[in-house]
């Protein structure tokens, strides 16, 4: 659990409790939230155990859980884990597991100890052979669906009579991928391999769980992420019948827990992001709005941009999001309103907050603002001093212990599960506009009649602008790393760059393209230098290929050719180069209307008399005007 930190006198502070001889729940609640292994878990679980009876201790706010956990391999092993995954979340717990095998008589009958017990919460933990039981390999694809139907249908009845029997909230684990493949990677066509018929009960179940409200732990979902071995081993299994391996049993407790904090609406509900070094890479305040590392085409500033990805997807699903700096308000609010790669708008933040107050002070003041509770939020700091007093001055609020690369920060967030949801409600889909753009592009060019219809449904808007020193590090990299689409295949590093930016004979572009699923980023380069004969000579000329088709190059060019203009240019010049690699650009000129000039053994010139030029129809809108450099 690698999002949780490390408490250095851990084992020291819960001796102390246990010699106290009171359940200190505060105490051992930070004590939960403590970056625990299998064996740490275990003696926290003890010393709980031994101090409250079962009996909920002093100070406990909320609804206990009585959980029952039912499955047919042996399951007392998961208990220590299940309980101090609650406690992590300040949810006290008692567990009850029916003696091996029994798990169906105990739902049967109305005087066993599962009836006695009366759980408010039962877990359905089956394992895969005992779902499945024996298979024939060879069997037919009538054979295989009976199979599969037939383990669907005893689940849910399970889940009717689990239901009639007590008012419980449910969850199914789905069943662990735990058979060797047959066929490899095609398995699936392989009707009776038992590996197969797990995925397809784990869809089916899936597919029911919805249907009817109950909430499943993706433990199949668990193993790809974590491998197979991690959760299982098959020396357990055939020594003990321990589906889920003892070392790992905390980390399924922890998940378990999440399910359950969020079937009480215990999830977290904010996420309140530090800014320097965390959305951004570097100090706005002093590396000014063109010195953070932002943007695609560096891997420090994609590794911020995930972050913020992750960050805007959640709140589109309805997590709110907060800003919490130590910085001057004006400085911190300029990659949010001028930052061309700033994923991240002010419009996306529902509280910002920057000044020079201490961090705890202001978290409490947006948990205020936003009229939530305190620990419904999220602190993200990349600075562990900021981190530890916001612990210890709030140990409500979550804080979870980032990693030292940025490019782990969302993952770091994700296994962490602060917003763990078993339902998304009709208010979450109205707050969320996330789209996956290219699968909604490809699916509205499937669907379109023509392509002129495709393309103007597209609602492309083209934001053309001189280069400035916001945008210089992504314009340098375009100009050394885009091989096909490059007209000259020139480079140019950031000092050749920098003095294009006040020269008046110079005429230069970033072309950023964005359309009804999204922004595309900087799509198109260009660079043109006045000549003593007044023509503007196309020194560069890239693009994105991804935005081929879409007659971007058409609209480029009546940007240029306007640009041209202004500066009283009477021809465009294009010069073409060929290489290896850029040799689906060779006509471009051609195709634009230019006429060839000169054609040398290692290029070809081509003009556009400007006097006769009509700006081309697109379906491209431009967003705005160019200013002058």
């Amino acid at each position: 659990m690698h999002w949780l930190p490390e408490i250095p006198d851990w084992t020291t502070r819960l001796r102390g409790i246990a010699r106290n001889g009171r359940c200190d729940w505060p105490a051992l609640t930070t004590l939960a939230n403590a970056r625990l292994g299998f064996m740490e878990t275990i003696q926290l679980d003890r010393t709980v155990q031994k101090l409250t009876k079962d009996a909920a201790p002093e100070g406990f706010v909320g609804k206990p859980v009585r959980l029952a956990v039912l499955g047919s391999s042996t399951l007392d092993n998961l208990l220590p884990g299940l309980r101090v995954g609650g406690l992590r979340r300040g949810i006290w717990m008692t567990t009850y597991v029916p003696a091996y095998g029994q798990y169906l008589q105990d739902l049967l009958d109305a005087n066993s100890d599962l009836a006695t017990f009366d759980p408010n919460t039962i877990l359905l933990a089956l394992d895969a052979r005992h779902v499945l039981g024996e298979t024939n390999v060879a069997c037919s694809a009538a054979d295989a669906d009976a199979i599969v139907d037939d383990a669907v249908t005893r689940c849910r009845e399970l889940w009717r009579l689990a239901r009639s029997r007590f008012k419980a909230r449910i969850i199914q684990q789905t069943l662990m991928p735990v058979f060797p493949q047959l066929l490899g990677h095609s398995e699936h066509r392989l009707h009776g391999s038992r590996a197969w018929l797990v995925e397809r009960v784990n869809q089916r179940l899936r597919d029911e769980a919805d249907a009817v409200g109950i909430d499943l732990l993706s433990i199949d979902r668990l193993v790809a992420r974590n491998g197979l071995d991690a959760w299982y081993d098959p020396v357990m299994w055939n020594t003990s019948k321990q589906e889920v391996r003892p070392a790992i049993s905390h980390l399924y407790g922890e998940h378990v827990a999440r399910i359950i904090a969020a079937q009480q609406g215990r999830s977290f509900k904010c996420l309140v992001l530090d800014l320097d070094n965390t959305l951004w890479g570097g100090v706005i305040g002093d590396a000014g709005l063109g010195g953070i590392v932002l943007g695609q085409g560096s891997g420090m500033g994609e590794a911020f941009l995930s972050l913020q990805h992750y960050a805007r997807d959640l709140s589109r699903r309805g997590v709110i999001l907060a800003v919490c700096s130590k910085n001057d308000e004006v400085n911190a609010l300029l990659p949010f309103e001028e930052h061309p790669e700033m994923l991240l708008k002010r419009a996306d933040i529902a509280c910002f907050t920057a000044n020079w107050s201490d961090k705890p002070g202001n978290i409490r003041e947006i948990a205020a603002a936003l009229n939530i509770g305190i620990d419904s939020l999220v602190f993200v700091d990349d600075n562990p001093f900021e981190r530890e007093l916001v612990r210890r001055e709030l140990p409500m609020v979550a804080v979870p212990e980032l990693p030292e690369d940025p490019a782990y920060y969302a993952q770091c967030l994700s296994d962490a599960g602060y917003f763990e949801s078993v339902h998304v409600t009709a208010e979450d889909l109205e707050r969320s506009r996330q789209y996956q753009a290219n699968a909604q592009r490809d699916a509205l060019r499937a669907t379109a009649t023509d392509m002129v219809g495709y393309l103007s449904e597209l609602r492309m808007e083209m934001d053309a602008r001189p280069f400035d020193r916001v945008g210089l590090q992504r314009i340098v990299q375009l100009i050394n790393k885009t091989n096909q689409f490059n007209l000259t295949t020139r480079r140019y590093a950031e000092e050749d760059v920098l003095p294009l930016l006040d020269d008046p004979d110079r005429v230069t572009l970033q072309i950023r393209l964005t359309d009804r699923f999204g922004d595309n980023g900087i799509i198109a380069i260009l660079i043109g230098r006045l000549n003593d004969a007044r023509e503007l000579e196309i020194d560069t000329w890239l693009m994105s290929c991804r935005v081929l088709g879409r007659h971007v190059e058409e609209a480029t060019l009546n940007v240029l050719a306007a640009e041209a203009a202004r500066i009283n240019a009477t021809a465009l010049i294009g010069e073409y180069r060929p290489t290896a690699k850029n040799g689906m650009v060779r006509d471009h000129y051609k195709k634009l209307g230019f006429v060839l000039d000169q054609q040398a053994e290692d290029s070809t010139r081509w003009r556009l008399d400007l006097a006769h030029y009509t700006p081309v129809e697109t379906p491209i809108t431009l967003a705005e005007a160019v200013e002058a450099t």
